[in-house]
């Protein structure tokens, strides 16, 4: 897979995000750089640890301190406990205003990095280094951090932007088919509400879907966040996103997602507006590719470097 760059612009100065096959490697210069004579706090589950954590021993040599601070896999990690837990931890370690946060592993890790960072002593500086996906298309990008309430998903956090974001896609040949699923809807999710162009690619070229969106998906939702200042607009994008996001991880299903879409975008924006009628358009006229692509999805058809 072809390297990608980006950056984020946002107020608080600009992000740099990596992306591509061997990219940890590359940026390994910057990286040591920025953990050099530094106390690091590494936030990440047992399951990536086990299976990715020789790829950060050149960082772990270059640091003043390295320290691993484990929390649960998935979901149960975005608590205001588990938080709680960390800070203390860090606290206990010596953790000051010039210390850093790695938070390595998928999206639930890389909300709860971000948030414990941005809260500890004020805000200190982190990396987001994307093991999943999802987590590489969207929950590293744009500095979004949160940790839920038992009411709530997400309901208590802030935007603390990430020094960089680093998505090195060779640790998605570990993903269960499942959660490599799930970011595939999250970029076909994106697709059919953002680009017909290369929803179109997308559907001349299944087989290649990770190889062709990683970029385009990564780069729209850079655009999106730069546009935020606008009014409104942030608001509708992310309930669109949200509303899909819900349908597809109940349903698995990329027909339920598009429709989806097609409502909500009804309501917020009207039937005659360009983005209602476009996913419209492709649902009435491209049956057969949703038909292909849940096949696809939910059998064996996964990219082959994948399977």
């Amino acid at each position: 897979m072809t390297r990608y760059d980006l950056r984020l612009r946002h107020p608080s100065g600009e992000t740099p995000i990596s992306v591509g096959d061997g990219v940890l490697s590359d940026e390994s210069g910057d990286l040591q750089e920025w953990v050099r004579q530094r106390r690091v706090f590494v936030i990440s589950s047992p399951s990536v640890l086990e299976l990715h954590s020789s790829a950060l021993v050149s960082l772990s040599e270059q640091a003043g301190s390295w320290h691993i601070l484990e929390v649960p896999d998935g979901e149960d990690a975005k608590s205001v406990d588990v938080a709680a837990d960390l800070w203390a931890r860090m606290l206990e370690a010596g953790g000051k205003r010039d210390s850093g946060v790695i938070a390595f592993g998928g999206g639930s890790v890389g909300d709860l990095g971000g948030f414990v960072a941005g809260c500890f002593m004020r805000g200190l500086e982190y990396v987001q280094l994307p093991t999943t996906l999802l987590a590489q298309v969207d929950a590293a990008v744009g500095g979004k951090t949160a940790v839920n309430l038992p009411q709530a998903k997400n309901s208590v956090g802030s935007f603390h932007h990430p020094e960089r974001v680093v998505a090195e896609t060779r640790f998605l040949e570990t993903l269960p088919h499942a959660e490599l699923r799930s970011g595939l809807m999250e970029v076909l999710k994106m697709a059919v509400i953002c680009d017909s162009e290369l929803f179109s690619v997308l559907e001349r070229d299944l087989d290649r879907l990770l190889e062709i969106a990683m970029y385009n998906i990564v780069a729209i939702t850079v655009g999106f966040l730069q546009e935020r200042q606008k009014a409104g607009t942030r608001e509708k994008l992310e309930s669109i996103k949200a509303l899909a996001g819900t349908v597809a991880h109940e349903m698995n299903s990329p027909l339920f997602v598009a429709i989806g879409n097609l409502e909500l975008l009804q309501d917020d924006f009207g039937k005659d507006t360009g983005p209602y009628l476009e996913i419209k358009n492709i649902l009435k006229n491209t049956p057969h590719f949703f038909c292909s692509l849940i096949s696809f999805l939910n059998l064996f058809a996964i990219p082959s470097r994948f399977r």
